[in-house]
Order: C-alpha cells, then structure tokens, then sequence
C-alpha cells in the first residue's frame, strides 16, 4: 500500500493581532499550537500596544517574535487609503521576515492587493454583521465605507475562516466569500470544571461593546437577588464607553485572577447580542461555570444541551434564570459539567490542526503551480 502524500505545511507564518478584545488570546494559544508542530511564527502588532499580561501569554513560546508595526486598527482609521497603506507596509513586514505564509487576523488590510504570499484571512468578526445585529436597518457612512474595504480585503485573500459555523455563513451571505469554519479552542490553564464555587453570577468580555449587551445584564441585576460581577474594561480604545448600576465591576483581569474568578463563580452569564464565538464562555464552561447564554446562533451552535438559553434583552426572564440556578447549587453543578464536558472538544490542539490543514488547502495550489 502506498504511503498517502503528507499535506503541505508552513515552516513560518506571519500573522496579525491587536490587543483590544479576544483576538490576542487566540493568535498566543494558536502560536502555541502551531510551535508544537514545528511552525515559528512572527506577530506583527497593530493598534494599542500589548499588556504586560498580554505578553505573558506569548512569553516562552518556541520561535515566536513580535513586531510593533506602529499601524491603527483598520477599523479605527479615518480614510481607506490609510487602510490600503497598511495593508502595504504588512506586505514589507511578511517579506522582510522570510515568512511563507500569512494570516490576517484583519483582513481588510488585504484590500491593498500586495501580499505576494499566500492569505489566510481570519473573520472574527466585522462592522456590517455587527450592526444588523447590535442595531439593524441603514449603516452610517463610516461604516459603509469600511465594510466596502472589508470586502476587498476578503476576495483578496486566498482562504478565509471563521470560528463558527453560524458567523461564517453571516460572513459568506453578507459578502458573497466562501468562509470555511475553524473553531476556536483555548488551553485550560487552571480552569478547573467543579472546583469550589460560590453563589454569583460573572460576565466577562469588552463591556464598552454595545454587542455585549451590558446594559440589559445590569438591567436583569436590578431585579435579582443574587450579585451579578462583570470582569473586563468598561471603555474602549475609539471612546465607546459603558455605564452600570446593578452589577459589581471587577476592572480588567489578568489571567490568574480571571481564572480565580472563573472557578469562584457558580453562574457564567452573556447575554449578547453579538458573538462570533465567545472565549469568555469557552473558559467559563472550562472553569464548570453553568451558562446562561442569549439565545442566538452562534452560541445555539456551540453549547446547545449544554446551557440555559434566554432572549437577549428579556430581562425578566434572565434574572429569573440567574436566581434560580444561584438558588440550586446542584443544578448549577449538573449544567457546569455539561459545560465542562462540551468545552473539552474545544482544545488548542483541534484549532491547531484545521488550522494547519486551511494552511494546507492554502498553499497547495502555488505549490502545484511552481511545480507545473
């Protein structure tokens, strides 16, 4: 029997983060990943500049370096051609470090057509999804322009991805692109499922982002018994700004004491509007946490059986929920372990690996070429 030709790989990939939301924890555990099986990676860095418990996460992983680009968020920029001038100078940086693969944790920065390396585009997430969301009917003119630079970006890429099912097929209807879904996963660090817990409710997340839907959880708080804590920044880097009442702000978390918290809290609520995927909720059902989650297709996808669903905004019925599993430890520990047990499948290694293998399907057809 012959032996089945191995899948082509990257030695070294160049890729892009920001340190505003959940994209930095996802390209340090997927560096990781990718380190494990023999892929050295240099991030180039856009926007505000890294935490020192941001750049813990990536401190120690094998070939990994990091390079301040000094670039604005392509979603925080004035105009697109200053988009499409980063879009060129991330094209000087991927050559410069011998990279032979790229991927773009922001795609619009492919409109500017001069990666002349293989794209993997990343699609976490995007303003036009975003508002038919969080807002509905007309965008405003801002957000008009930037999706039309988005779109070019993502035709200009050679593979794009998604970390669910539900956001790429919103992606592939809202901009007519094949969109292919790789989930996300996460290591467990200390999370422990079923460790000792205490009878509170936590959110975690960017909770200046009108998506997250903050107001309608601080609005359930005001009805509840029971505390409601929030983990994260209550302000973001353009000004967005959020403003609370009824639930206990915690501030910005490193990561030890996010984990501390995680395995404190009994209840793990989002009642968001918006969210591709959510690795808050992945590391609260890694922590045992039971979920009480806004009933929307993402998270419909990724823990359906495994959480307490309730609308958005009904918030009424989420204080309901709340109180109720805060009052019946048992219940909450029966729905932590299905949380706990659903999360398991979300490993870093299955990212790393049909990640590798959209690398795979990417570079295949320019080896074929230079091989014809």
């Amino acid at each position: 029997m012959s032996t089945p030709p191995s899948r082509p790989a990257p030695r070294h990939v160049f890729m892009t983060a920001d340190a505003v939301g959940g994209v930095w924890t996802y390209v340090a555990d997927l560096a990781a990943g990718l380190a494990q099986a023999g892929v050295r990676t240099t991030l180039a860095v856009i926007g505000p500049a890294p935490s020192p418990g941001q750049l813990a996460l990536c401190a120690g992983v094998p070939g990994l370096s990091l390079v301040e680009t000094g670039l604005t968020l392509d979603w925080m920029e004035d105009e697109p051609t200053a988009i499409v001038a980063g879009g060129r100078r991330l094209a000087e940086l991927a050559r410069a470090s011998s990279a032979d693969l790229v991927h773009l944790n922001s795609p619009a920065f492919a409109s500017a057509g001069a990666f002349d390396l293989p794209v993997v585009g990343a699609c976490h997430s995007c303003l036009a999804t975003w508002w038919a969301a969080v807002k509905g009917g007309a965008m405003p003119d801002d957000f008009r322009w930037r999706t039309r630079v988005l779109a070019e970006g993502y035709r200009a890429c050679d593979r794009l991805i998604a970390p669910s099912a539900a956001f790429a097929e919103a992606t592939s209807a809202g901009y007519g692109v094949d969109v292919a879904s790789v989930r996300n996963g996460r290591s467990r660090g200390g999370r422990l499922a079923g460790g000792q817990k205490r009878a509170h409710v936590l959110t975690s997340g960017r909770l200046w982002d009108e998506g997250k839907n903050l107001a309608a959880l601080d609005a359930a708080a005001a009805r509840m018994r029971g505390e409601v804590r929030a983990a994260g920044p209550l302000t973001g880097p353009g000004g967005a700004a959020a403003a609370v009442g009824s639930v206990r702000t915690l501030g910005a978390l490193d990561a030890e004491a996010m984990t501390e918290a995680l395995n404190a809290a009994q209840v793990f609520a989002s009642l968001a509007r918006y969210e591709p995927f959510g690795l808050g909720v992945l590391e609260a059902a890694q922590a045992g946490c039971a979920l009480v989650l806004s009933d929307i297709p993402s998270f419909r996808e990724l823990w359906r059986g495994a959480a307490v669903f309730v609308r958005p905004d009904d918030t009424a019925e989420a204080a309901a929920v709340m109180d109720a599993l805060l009052a019946d430890p048992g219940e909450a520990r029966r729905l932590g372990a299905l949380a706990a047990e659903r999360a398991a499948a979300c490993t870093v290694e299955a990212m790393t690996q049909a990640t590798l293998a959209a690398y795979a399907q990417t570079l295949a057809p320019r080896l074929a070429g230079a091989a014809a």
